[in-house]
Order: C-alpha cells, then sequence, then structure tokens
C-alpha cells in the first residue's frame, strides 16, 4: 500500500473519532438540559399540588370559622327572641336562625367535601416529594457523570487532534489539500474508500478496467473517477494485516 494511503486512513480514523467525540460532547449539554427541563416540569407540578392542598386547607378553616359566627349570631338571636313582643318579631327571629341554621348545614357539607379531596391530595403531595427527592439525586448524579465524560472526552479529543496534525503533517501538500478537497466535498471523513473488488466502496461505482488494473499495480495514487475519493488495492495477503492494525473503537463509560 501506498505511504500516503496509509496517512489518508489515518487520517480518516482520526476525524471519524474525532467526530464521534465532539458529537457527544455537544450532546451531554443537551441531556443535561432535557432532563433539568422534565425535573422543573416535576417541580412545578408538586407546587401546583401543594397550592391546591394550601387551598383546600384555608377553605376548610375559612368554613369553620362560619360556622363559628353563624353559632354566635343563633345564640343572639335566641336571646333577642325572649324579648319579643309581638308574634311578627318572633317569627322574624325565628326566620333569621332557621336561615343561620341553613347556612352552617351547607358550610358543614362543604367541609366533608373537601375533607374527601384533601385526602388523595395529601397522598399525591407526599408521593410526588418522595419521587421528587429521588429524581432530583438521579439528575445531580447524571451531572457528575456528564462533567466526568465530557472531560474524558475533551482530553482525548484534545490527544486525537495532535494526532491528526501530526498525520496531516507527513502528507505532501497536493495530497493534504486532496484531503482537504474531498472532505470538504462530501462533508464527511470518509475521504478513502477500498476497491479491491473493482468497485469503490464510497459511492458503489464499478472501476474502468483499465483504472483497476493501474490501481493494482499500486505504483501511483489515484481517486475514483465518480465521487473523487482516494481509492486503494489491498492485495488477500494484505488483508489481515490492515485488520489486525485498525485502531481500536473508542472505549464507552
Amino acid at each position: 500500500m501506498h505511504p500516503e494511503v496509509k496517512l489518508f486512513l489515518d487520517l480518516q480514523s482520526l476525524d471519524q473519532r474525532i467526530l464521534e467525540l465532539e458529537r457527544e460532547v455537544a450532546q451531554l449539554p443537551k441531556h443535561i438540559a432535557q432532563i433539568e427541563r422534565t425535573l422543573e416540569s416535576h417541580i412545578r407540578r408538586l407546587e401546583a399540588d401543594r397550592a391546591a392542598l394550601s387551598g383546600n386547607q384555608k377553605e376548610r378553616k375559612a368554613k369553620d370559622g362560619d360556622i363559628q359566627a353563624q353559632q354566635q349570631k343563633i345564640s343572639k338571636l335566641r336571646d333577642q327572641m325572649m324579648s319579643a313582643k309581638t308574634n311578627e318579631q318572633y317569627r322574624a327571629f325565628q326566620n333569621e336562625i332557621e336561615y343561620c341554621e341553613k347556612e352552617i348545614r351547607r358550610a358543614e357539607d362543604r367541609i366533608l367535601e373537601l375533607m374527601g379531596e384533601s385526602e388523595p391530595l395529601d397522598k399525591a403531595v407526599k408521593l410526588a416529594e418522595e419521587a421528587l427527592n429521588k429524581e432530583k439525586a438521579q439528575v445531580e448524579k447524571e451531572k457528575a457523570e456528564a462533567r466526568e465524560r465530557t472531560a474524558v472526552d475533551e482530553k482525548q479529543l484534545a490527544e486525537y487532534k495532535g494526532q491528526r496534525q501530526e498525520a496531516l503533517a507527513q502528507l505532501s501538500k497536493p495530497m493534504a489539500a486532496s484531503y482537504a478537497r474531498i472532505r470538504k466535498k462530501w462533508n464527511s471523513p470518509i475521504t478513502t474508500a477500498d476497491a479491491t473488488e473493482g468497485r469503490c466502496t464510497a459511492c458503489h461505482m464499478m472501476l474502468r478496467p483499465q483504472f483497476f488494473q493501474e490501481l493494482r499495480q499500486g505504483d501511483k495514487l489515484m481517486f475514483c473517477e465518480s465521487c473523487g475519493r482516494l481509492v486503494y488495492y489491498l492485495p488477500a495477503t494484505a488483508v489481515d494485516e490492515q485488520v489486525e492494525a485498525r485502531p481500536m473503537p473508542i472505549r464507552r463509560m
């Protein structure tokens, strides 16, 4: 294999790794933002449940106050009723007392409704608080893991970029320009393709017989006439060597 083909392959491998790591580094803040948004929505839901429970308790307290006020009013009306001088005055006091008793029953019925509503509200708030505490702990854990992962990725990125500069510096200027041109054209790190079977493995187009014969000789650098990528011929005896020399994939945490 021509030495500059090997450099192209090394650069391609490094660029693939760099691209993968850059995507991962860019994705981690998005992941954190997403779980924080989810947490915030759960906090808002809990706050709404708490507000509903608080409103329930306030209304019950207000109804209790209304009952006490009506009971006090009834007590006064009965005292006043004892001094009524006419039947009309007596019936007027009696009507007011009946009205107050009706208001008391109405308040008591509402208190019973509120008590029935408060039980599931109280249960929901307690469950939500427990779940939220667990979720907060999980979010903090994921944020810490993301920060650690980002630090590891950025360190690896710096190493790969250093290796890339070294590999790029070994290319001749025309080949370095060709590498940059192919990358820009396809917006992809895939700049090199195996054509051992007479077909470009990048664009899948068959090579012309004459082109393929020249490629098999291996004495010059050749580019696919269809996609423009650097193509190479790898004899069967070299396949195992290429597999053994292939860089290990990026390790995941």
